[in-house]
């Protein structure tokens, strides 16, 4: 790491703001996840790959909540890559930004010297070897132990466990609910 790196950050929310909810009870502090991660070096862009719904990734309160949280990692200085949920005949849903994530890094990837991929998604294998290997990149990934990839972890030239970041981990606060008056 030195402060002439050119670094892009790209965020799948989707699998890193589960594994903080499920793992710790916690909310991911985007702000202080973008700075610590680009250290001392020069941010070109931070992309976060969300997906608009009802039901991904918000806190208590339903779509207001969800505005309000894009809202957040715009003032993070993350850019938003926007997705409705796909809601199939069956009833079943999928939410997915892999392709579209890898592109962009990809396509990103020119202008960078450091590409940092926060996910434990084992299907970007691939775009970390094709980084490395076809472009000559420097790749860290950062996420939750418990929830990434074992080989992806082999492959990424840094691994940055996020359970060990300071400020990264914002408490929940549970619903506070009011008596009522009998």
């Amino acid at each position: 790491m030195h402060s002439n790196q050119r670094v892009g950050i790209f965020i799948d929310v989707q699998n890193v703001y589960h594994s903080a909810k499920h793992l710790h009870k916690s909310h991911v502090n985007f702000n202080q996840l973008i700075k610590t991660l680009t250290a001392d070096r020069f941010l070109v862009r931070s992309l976060a790959y969300v997906v608009k719904s009802d039901h991904l990734p918000q806190p208590e309160g339903g779509a207001r909540s969800e505005g309000l949280f894009f809202e957040a990692l715009k003032k993070a200085g993350i850019e938003l890559r926007l997705k409705d949920l796909q809601v199939y005949p069956d009833g079943s849903k999928k939410a997915d930004w892999d392709v579209g994530m890898a592109v962009d890094a990809v396509r990103l990837a020119n202008t960078l010297d450091v590409i940092i991929l926060v996910t434990g998604d084992g299907d970007f294998i691939p775009l970390v070897h094709y980084l490395k290997w076809g472009l000559g990149k420097q790749v860290e990934l950062a996420a939750f132990p418990k929830t990434c990839s074992g080989k992806l972890r082999e492959v990424a030239d840094k691994f940055i466990d996020l359970e060990t970041l300071p400020r990264i981990l914002l408490r929940i606060r549970k619903k506070q609910t009011r008596k009522k008056n009998t």
